[in-house]
């Protein structure tokens, strides 16, 4: 189910390049449903040059907070799939992996994605208390994606590591290991 959508409303009209700019619209996140999971699977479709199994989505059924769908109108325009992982040798420490963070084009700096990546965030800091806490948030990014590079750094997000070859079926095949700090591993 979607939950309320947050009216942010204005009378401003739309920007030349038809980017709503200050005018009446709705944003509001909803989970990832049986009912949803097509328009998740086409989001990514179009987003990402990497093709998702079945199992990927089937997971992402059952990760909760952490798969989300952005609307905007009550258009879905903008999705975030994380799994968590456990911190080899740590009892309790577990890492968030965000597969995929993604708002189509013409959607695009109007806060979609911060709103995404703001909740997985929040999410992971409330963990603690229902069972594993999460120690960092990370992510992949290929090499030239200036974009996303610029995002996640205004986010906090660091480059630990440069992954060679991480995306072999693409022509930029290297990447970038993005991570961000949650609770410290002790």
């Amino acid at each position: 189910m979607t939950p309320p959508a947050i009216d942010m409303s204005s009378t401003t009209p739309a920007t030349e390049d038809n980017k709503p700019r200050n005018s009446a619209f709705r944003i509001g996140l909803g989970d990832v449903t049986g009912n949803n999971l097509g328009q998740l699977k086409r989001l990514n479709s179009v987003l990402f040059p990497i093709t998702y199994d079945k199992k990927f989505y089937d997971e992402m059924l059952e990760v909760g907070e952490f798969a989300k769908i952005i609307y905007f109108n009550d258009i879905c325009v903008g999705g975030v799939c994380c799994r968590r992982e456990n911190v080899e040798g740590s009892k309790g420490l577990q890492n968030l992996y965000i597969a995929t963070l993604g708002v189509l084009a013409p959607y695009r700096r109007l806060g979609l994605g911060s709103r995404l990546l703001k909740h997985i965030l929040e999410s992971a800091e409330l963990l603690p208390s229902t069972g594993s806490k999460i120690a960092k948030v990370y992510l992949h990014v290929q090499i030239n994606n200036e974009e996303a590079l610029a995002f996640y750094k205004k986010h906090e997000f660091v480059v630990a590591e440069e992954c060679k070859n991480y995306y072999p079926q693409l022509e930029v095949s290297d990447a970038l290991r993005l991570e961000k700090v949650i609770t410290a591993e002790k």
